[in-house]
């Protein structure tokens, strides 16, 4: 049986609680992506294919190459934006891993972070990097797969042209055939909406006047916030409410978002496809939030404010608009509206069969042109029993016991946040002080050497002067001569 290792954070049937998830960070940050990880290891598992998962360690150690090379066939590795600054050092370690294997190393699904005018600029300081990654992985593979043409224009500029866009894999979830449902009718104030929101790509506030229109005009509205730093909120509290502390993005149980019954956070996909499956309409800036909605069968609207999300819904065809050009004063009515799923459904076959093209020619099966169509692995999900969603502990918890663990909770982070600062002065201190032990190494190094030079000239010294005094005699001496 071929045996196949999977860049992953999490096992999909592994039942993660939320304390499990926050310490061993089974979403690796951002439970978006459980949603194409569960997908790359539902397509690959067939009868005569084992899958396996390397998180939550999810980048490797360079060390365990032999390990991987003696026990697996090969290591599929289904990326996000990957391509940015801040994942560089992660990418250097996974690209140091992917060197020292003999086995065939797949990426499914890549992308380059840049602004929605795409920028190649703002990632030019990436290449050599990404060059050397790209490079590692092609020697092991036939091609790489990107997820839209941004990153493949970025790639072929790099000299690479063995790249084929082919998407996010969590789209192809379901397999041949699917399709997104449209807008039927308008939205009413009993609507059920959810929401997704990334504050710090709301330059203009465009985003944030939408979830004000949604709360304002609908009584049934859901934040599903996706990030660690979200979890740990509704998990521990805080005490926003006793400080009277707030701010414009949700950072804080006094935002409105973070309203009793309006918030949760989902540990797994088949949670939070089964929790928007309870919605009549999706919208908001995160990618994998309205691909959550998307694959529940919920009309979903994303708002496109970068490449990646750009770039993504141009090419699978999902109902989008750049955030940048929402019109002022557009309400969550509007968006419905405006969903259009033709691109996606028209397509949709024909993006499915580009994809498991590239998996084949890769050498990997896939459990739709290979197998059971996925039956096994949905029958292994509905078998697992996940924990429900998280909502906000103050919610169920005695007022001043939550207080308390909060204060506390706060405390130590204040603690952790100090102790990491003073940290950083002693690594910068010890960084110093190597330094300056060279440089002193350095100046010793140079004294011994000039020693030894005054100490050969001291004993040359005599024998020199010696010289010199005979030369002087000798040059006095031949006028006397030629004289006589």
């Amino acid at each position: 049986m071929k045996k196949i290792l999977i860049r992953a954070a999490k096992h999909p049937f592994d039942a993660a609680s939320a304390a499990a998830t926050l310490k061993q960070n089974t979403i690796a940050t951002n439970v978006g992506n459980l949603i194409f990880s569960n997908a790359v290891f539902k397509h690959l598992k067939t009868a005569d294919t084992e899958v396996e998962v390397n998180g939550p360690r999810l980048n490797g150690d360079p060390a365990d190459a032999e390990a991987i090379n003696e026990r697996y066939d090969a290591f599929a590795i289904p990326l996000a934006n990957a391509f940015r600054p801040s994942f560089m050092r992660h990418l250097d370690t996974l690209t140091r891993l992917v060197e020292r294997l003999d086995i065939p190393v797949v990426v499914v699904g890549v992308g380059a972070q840049t602004d929605v005018h795409y920028d190649l600029d703002a990632v030019s300081g990436l290449n050599e990097q990404v060059r050397r990654f790209i490079t590692a992985v092609l020697d092991r593979s036939a091609s790489i797969g990107v997820r839209g043409e941004f990153t493949a224009d970025y790639l072929r500029r790099l000299g690479f042209n063995d790249v084929e866009v082919i998407g996010c894999p969590s789209m192809y979830t379901h397999g041949p055939g699917f399709r997104i449902p449209g807008p039927t009718g308008t939205l009413d104030p009993e609507t059920s909406v959810a929401l997704s929101y990334t504050p710090w790509a709301d330059d203009e506030g465009t985003a944030a006047a939408l979830v004000e229109s949604a709360l304002r005009e609908h009584s049934r509205v859901t934040y599903f916030p996706q990030e660690s730093k979200d979890l740990s909120l509704l998990y521990w509290g805080d005490t926003s409410q006793l400080t009277g502390t707030s701010a414009e993005a949700p950072v804080h149980l006094t935002h409105p978002l973070m309203r009793p019954g309006r918030t949760v956070f989902p540990l797994d996909p088949r949670t939070w496809i089964r929790e928007l499956a309870e919605h009549d309409f999706a919208f908001g800036t995160r990618l994998h939030g309205n691909v959550a909605a998307l694959l529940a069968g919920v009309p979903a609207m994303l708002l496109a404010h970068d490449s990646r999300t750009l770039e993504l819904a141009r090419y699978l065809g999902l109902p989008h608009r750049r955030l940048s050009e929402v019109e002022g004063g557009t309400t969550v009515a509007d968006l419905y509206e405006q969903v259009d799923t033709g691109d996606f459904n028209r397509g949709y076959d024909k993006r499915f069969e580009a994809y498991s093209a590239f998996l084949s020619k890769n050498g990997l099966d896939n459990c739709f042109a290979h197998g059971d169509g996925g039956a096994a692995f949905e029958a292994e999900m509905a078998r697992t029993v996940f924990p429900p969603p998280v909502r906000p502990w103050a919610e169920s918890a005695d007022p001043e016991t939550a207080t308390r663990i909060a204060w506390l909770k706060e405390r130590v982070d204040n603690a952790g946040q100090r102790t990491g600062k003073l940290s950083g002065r002693l690594n910068a201190m010890e960084i110093a002080q190597a330094d300056n032990t060279r440089r002193l190494l350095d100046v010793e190094d140079r004294l011994e050497d000039m020693t030894k030079r005054v100490a050969r000239l001291e004993r040359a010294w005599p024998q020199r002067l010696a010289k010199r005094v005979r030369r002087i005699l000798r040059r006095r001496q031949r006028p006397n001569k030629e004289r006589s």
